[in-house]
């Protein structure tokens, strides 16, 4: 069972309608400082009345309002009386929905577009003070050809003459251009503006802001019983078990296991730098052969994922009964029936529990839990973005060495082998790592970049020449991305001499290996992990 780590702040709903960016917009309104979340484009007015919402954010989406399989929206959430703000796709909806046209022109708009404001623009809220003149981020075919009654039209392009638009009176406004992107040059203050001026809200969320109140939430649920924690070692869960820490103190043991699938020197660093650094409890479970044993065989990744996460479970249901067992504290219960996990937004929206949006991947902490787990779930970051979290942890005092830590998968090398896992493929597959990481930490190169996983061709084979003979080796991916928040993210162009260094040393060091290969995919289309 999941309890709930929502802020208790009330939200803006970032509605999806299919967007490449509804988390990208749901972003944009935590950096205004107003606390979002996304919801899919099904939610009734029921559901949106329960979220209490401060205000909602229609999205873009890939869709035409006349199509037979648009997007539905229920139309009585425009009778709420709540602020809301349509965006390309939300604003050709909020267009038909209140009687205003859109129209197919055959005049598309894609990428940069100059937008001119009319003269009425400078009495609105939205777009007060702004330049006449701006580039925006257009991605559309269809355009509203009419307003709905009662609106301002507030901007307009060379094809589409109703680009933006306003009722003041009933707090409704829309633009037809992307203003969650960078390329749209006023995009955030446009943004800003519909929260702070149009809406009216208060700028005062931040990750920091929800500390209190979710070391309060934590201490409401644990109450007065013991409480593990997964700890992989990276920033998602240091900073879960430090929240967990401070509200339970000496009551949370944490659990770190060495599934096999781990980095060179991953486990003596958290054994050593997380302990020093927090003086946490810590058990460390040596489950090699458990893992290695079940994923045999196996090459499907969402197959793995799933016995990853279930295997995770297991070992940690062992861990409490034996924590019990050896325990000579007259307060601990028959069980320990509390798991604290380092879930984020992402994981969850990836799974198909965030946004109501295709499962991308089953996250192991996520879609890969065991149904028939007893353990009820701690997960106090599970709002939050990966760059909030940094910030909750600088905010709680864990070291910098972990907070700015690269992230790596909670299911290891074992998402990062491309076909069955085995003990030579992972030996591989670590050298490399390693490589990988000691020449870009030598580069100066780490705070540059996101992660770079480093991906193992397992199943592939190319001929090669090496020492005047014939090989038939494994190709190695480098997979350099940065991101704020992989939600979304872009390959990262690390320099030639860097690239060339890395493959002439994994080519040469590193037997069965014969090629090495940069992956310059963004996201999307691309996910970062292969798997």
């Amino acid at each position: 069972m999941t309890v709930p780590a929502s802020t208790d702040a009330r939200p803006v709903l970032v509605v999806d309608f299919g967007a490449q960016y509804a988390q990208l917009i749901a972003r944009r309104v935590r950096e205004a400082n107003v606390y979002s979340e996304v919801v899919p484009h099904t939610i009734t007015a029921d559901e949106v009345r329960a979220k209490n919402p401060q205000a909602i954010v229609l999205s873009g989406g890939p869709a035409s309002v006349y199509a037979e399989d648009a997007p539905s929206f229920d139309a009585e959430i425009f009778s709420l009386g709540l602020p809301m703000f349509g965006i390309c796709y939300g604003f050709q909806t909020m267009a038909v929905a209140l009687g205003g046209e859109v129209a197919r022109t055959g005049r598309r708009e894609y990428g940069s577009t100059q937008v001119q404001l009319t003269d009425e623009a400078q009495a609105s809220s939205l777009l007060v003070g702004q330049p006449a003149d701006q580039i925006v981020w257009m991605s559309h075919g269809d355009s509203v050809a009419r307003a709905p009654e009662g609106f301002t039209v507030l901007a307009s392009t060379a094809d589409t003459p109703v680009a933006a638009f306003a009722n003041e009176e009933r707090k409704l406004y829309g633009v037809q251009w992307h203003p969650e992107v960078l390329h749209s040059e006023h995009g955030q203050r446009v943004i800003e503006a519909f929260l702070l001026n149009s809406a009216g809200l208060a700028a005062d969320w931040s990750p920091a802001s929800i500390i209190d109140e979710q070391v309060a939430r934590i201490r409401e649920q644990i109450g007065e019983d013991e409480v593990i924690c997964g700890l992989s070692g990276g920033v998602d869960s240091a900073v879960a078990a430090a929240l967990v820490q401070r509200a339970v103190g000496e009551r949370l043991t944490c659990v770190f296991v060495d599934h096999g699938l781990l980095r060179q020197d991953e486990r003596r660093q958290v054994e050593e730098d997380y302990v020093k650094a927090t003086g946490v409890r810590l058990v460390t479970v040596d489950a090699r052969e458990q893992f290695l044993s079940e994923l045999a065989g196996v090459t499907d990744p969402e197959t793995k994922r799933k016995i990853i996460g279930r295997e995770f479970i297991r070992v940690f249901e062992s861990t409490a009964a034996s924590l019990v067992e050896e325990s000579k504290h007259d307060s601990v219960p028959g069980e320990i029936k509390f798991l604290v996990q380092g879930t984020l937004y992402p994981d969850v929206v990836e799974s198909g529990g965030g946004s109501g949006t295709a499962n991308i991947k089953s996250h192991h902490n996520v879609g890969g839990l065991p149904e028939d787990m007893t353990f009820e779930l701690v997960e106090p970051l599970r709002a939050l973005f990966k760059d909030e979290v940094r910030a909750i942890g600088r905010e709680l005092g864990v070291p910098e060495v972990i907070v700015a830590r690269q992230p790596f998968p909670g299911p290891g090398l074992g998402i990062r082998i491309i076909g069955e896992v085995t003990q030579d493929r992972l030996d591989l597959l670590r050298e490399a790592d390693a490589i990988v990481r000691e020449e870009l930490t030598a580069a100066g190169l780490d705070a540059q970049i996101w992660q770079c996983p480093v991906v193992l061709l397992a199943d592939v084979r190319s001929v090669g020449v090496q020492g005047d003979g014939r090989t038939y080796g494994h190709p190695i991916v480098l997979r350099p991305v940065s991101s704020e928040d992989a939600m979304t993210a872009d390959w990262t162009r690390l320099p030639y001499d860097v690239v060339a260094r890395i493959s002439n040393r994994i080519t040469n060091e590193v037997e069965g290996v014969n090629r090495v290969v940069l992956d310059v995919t963004s996201k999307p289309p691309g996910t970062i992990e292969w798997e």
